[in-house]
């Protein structure tokens, strides 16, 4: 089945025809059972495993690739630059490349909702001697980039943004020099996009990030041999100039997505007795920060590795027992690996004991949505003590949840799941508008919520 057909599939099964804005979950109250659960393939890996193999030599195989929205969109795009790529009837996917040429696409790439399918595949457009537009949807078009646009510059790149410095972004690109570069904030993507850029270029490329954020390109760059070095906050790589790198085809293992995994290790954790485990999920420590925050508050954590020690990520099993949890804080150094969870980190602050401090979270107002604000909101509708602060929120609880409005999404997919994980500890049902987001991460989710035990219609 070819890509675009995957895409036009995924989007009719989902939307039904109907507006997407319009569409709605209604989640009632208890039933959550527990028990043991697979997640769908981690979307920042997938990301990464379709630019790598999109500009390979050969045909690589890809076993777990996440066939949501915004991956779609990413591969979708590598076929534009001259890949080719399909699905097998297991949902297996097989890349041939480019070895490391990029053809000029027709027309602008839209990549709908993905910030990460927009920056990384910047620095790669950076790298050729091509011209392309990036767009993407509402959503995107809202979302920062000159955080991209000031590295890829000083490389020798040309970045066209609107006068807001959001997208469309045009990218003429060829020509350039390795730089040493500072990241003036803890971004992964940030990161991932200068480094995809020095590939092309001629010299050594240098980011130093003030924080580690999570190092999956780091990582697979490593495994299919690319002359990079990690010493410290220091991270380097050698370009291989216009020619672009030559990487051989290989196989990939995309693990479960720990961010999907979150959101029922989270409703097992506030649930006394319960327990939920989740097989084959990534175990990346720039990820799972999430587990030391419900251990904190009070829930049993238990994690087993089965991954061997020469995959390029980690990855396992994961049980959560849950407990009458308390508030705790969360803050500083951990944020950048727990930035995706922090909403499913505020529902807990609502229904655990004291306050939940959120703090040194800025990077939350410039997401999907303005995560911040948009949380508050909610949470507030559904009645629980919240303080809006500019870099996070405290929340005190335990709240009784009780649906004096409807919740809104926003358009943010994190925000309708982790809004859904909270309504099952209800009064009443909850109705949660403007859900077809989360299918650009996690088309399952409400299957799997069915599947648990929770009714929602």
């Amino acid at each position: 089945m070819a890509v675009s057909t995957a895409l036009k599939n995924k989007r009719r099964l989902d939307v039904n025809g109907m507006d997407v804005q319009m569409q709605t979950q209604i989640v009632h109250p208890g039933g959550f059972t527990g028990g043991v659960v697979r997640v769908p393939g981690d979307k920042s890996i997938s990301h990464r495993t379709a630019l790598l193999a999109g500009i390979s030599s050969g045909t690589s195989e890809i076993q777990g690739f996440l066939q949501a929205e915004d991956c779609l969109n990413t591969l979708k795009a590598m076929e534009a630059f001259g890949a080719r790529a399909w699905f097998d009837d297991d949902g297996v996917l097989s890349i041939q490349g480019t070895g490391g040429k990029m053809i000029e696409p027709v027309g602008p790439l839209d990549v709908g909702n993905s910030g990460t399918g927009m920056r990384l595949l910047a620095g790669l457009c950076a790298g050729a001697p091509i011209t392309v537009t990036l767009t993407g949807d509402e959503s995107l078009q809202s979302r920062p980039m000159r955080r991209i646009q000031e590295p890829l510059e000083l490389m020798g790149a040309k970045v066209e943004l609107t006068p807001e410095g959001t997208v469309p972004m045009t990218i003429h690109g060829g020509g350039l020099r390795g730089i040493e570069y500072r990241l003036p904030t803890a971004s992964a993507q940030v990161k991932s996009c200068c480094i995809l850029a020095g590939l092309y270029a001629e010299g050594r490329t240098t980011v130093r990030e003030p924080i580690p954020t999570r190092d999956h390109t780091e990582r697979m760059l490593r495994a299919v041999g690319a002359p990079i070095r990690v010493e410290g906050e220091y991270i380097s790589v050698e370009g291989f100039g216009q020619r672009g790198p030559r990487f051989m085809a290989r196989p990939y293992m995309v693990p479960g997505d720990f961010s999907s995994a979150a959101y029922w290790l989270a409703a097992a954790a506030a649930m006394p007795g319960v327990s939920v485990t989740v097989e084959s999920v990534g175990l990346n420590l720039r990820r799972t920060a999430l587990l030391d925050v419900l251990r904190r508050m009070g829930a049993k954590v238990e994690i087993v590795r089965t991954s061997a020690p020469t995959d390029p990520e980690v990855y396992g099993t994961v049980t959560v027992i849950g407990a009458d949890l308390t508030g705790t804080r969360v803050g500083g150094a951990e944020i950048p690996n727990l930035i995706d969870e922090l909403p499913l980190v505020a529902v807990l602050g609502a229904l655990a004991r004291g306050q939940t401090e959120i703090r040194d979270a800025e990077e939350l107002r410039v997401k999907e949505s303005d995560r911040v604000a948009v949380m508050v909101e909610n949470l507030r509708n559904l009645g629980a003590e919240v303080e809006e602060r500019p870099d996070g929120m405290v929340v005190t609880g335990p709240a009784r949840i009780t649906p004096a409005k409807s919740v809104r999404s926003y358009g943010d997919h994190r925000v309708a799941m982790s809004m859904s994980i909270l309504s099952i500890f209800a009064t009443e049902p909850v109705c949660i508008g403007n859900v077809a987001c989360v299918n650009t991460s996690y088309p399952e989710f409400w299957e799997q919520l069915s599947n648990l035990g929770v009714k929602v219609e």
